[in-house]
């Protein structure tokens, strides 16, 4: 199912979907009541079968909803072979974010950005370094992150968190000077930071370009480094680095 259309508030946009089988659901086309009436009737027309449907639904009273906007949703069969297609002709279009690094730190944070509208390409010479984690992500298994970093689309996000502080220099040092990122981050201390920089500013990359250096990374005043809770806050700041334009 989908909302074909949206007016006023609502919880979800126009766009937004619902694959429904008899057992279980992918996707969300707002939750609460409105989910809840479109997921039985869903469940009721694959048992019956036919043409597809369109639903009015006003979020007011009458399904006890106060968004105050209305939606129309449509019910229809999938085929699953076109909507497998349609998702990765959807994936290729996405923001890019290479994500250097398959450590701790890296396997939290590939599962959590997994979630996000984005392209994950996730680049690690050690191929038993990224785990279970690789299923979430185009795991990369390569030392050749200079032609990594070459093929990125225009406007993609960096993300460097290597075991190497050489490494980490290297690839954030040539992502700068590229200069056509929205973000570059790396994860480390202002001590850190300050090092590099001087290093930086020695081979010719300019102050303003290295102002835009995110580091520390996910930097909310939480004292915490356990990965996960790393990987929660770089989440929440690469969806707002990102998101605010897709």
């Amino acid at each position: 199912m989908e909302v074909v259309s949206a007016r006023g508030s609502t919880p979800r946009e126009a766009g937004a979907f619902m694959l429904v089988t008899a057992q279980e659901q992918a996707g969300t086309i707002g939750g609460g009541r409105l989910e809840w009436d479109c997921l039985a009737e869903a469940r009721a027309f694959l048992k019956a079968g036919g043409a597809s449907v369109e639903r009015d639904i006003p979020l007011g009273p009458a399904i006890n909803q106060c968004c105050g906007g209305a939606v129309t949703v449509r019910i229809e069969s999938a085929d699953l072979a076109v909507e497998e297609a349609a998702a990765l002709r959807t994936r290729e279009d996405l923001p890019q974010l290479l994500l250097f690094g398959a450590g701790h730190v890296g396997r939290a944070l590939a599962r959590a950005l997994s979630l996000l509208p984005l392209r994950l390409i996730w680049v690690d010479a050690r191929e038993d370094a990224f785990g279970e984690a690789a299923l979430v992500a185009e795991a990369r298994v390569t030392a050749d992150w200079e032609s990594v970093l070459e093929a990125a689309s225009p406007g993609a996000g960096v993300l460097v968190l290597t075991q190497s502080h050489t490494l980490d220099a290297l690839i954030v040092a040539a992502a700068l000077s590229r200069g056509d990122f929205r973000y570059v981050g790396m994860i480390g201390s202002r001590t850190k930071r300050q090092r590099f920089e001087s290093g930086f500013r020695r081979i010719g990359i300019t102050q303003e370009r290295i102002d835009t250096l995110v580091c520390p990374i996910g930097d909310w005043g939480v004292r915490d480094k356990r990965p996960e809770v790393i990987a929660a806050f770089v989440a929440a700041e690469i969806a707002a680095r990102f998101l605010e334009r897709v």
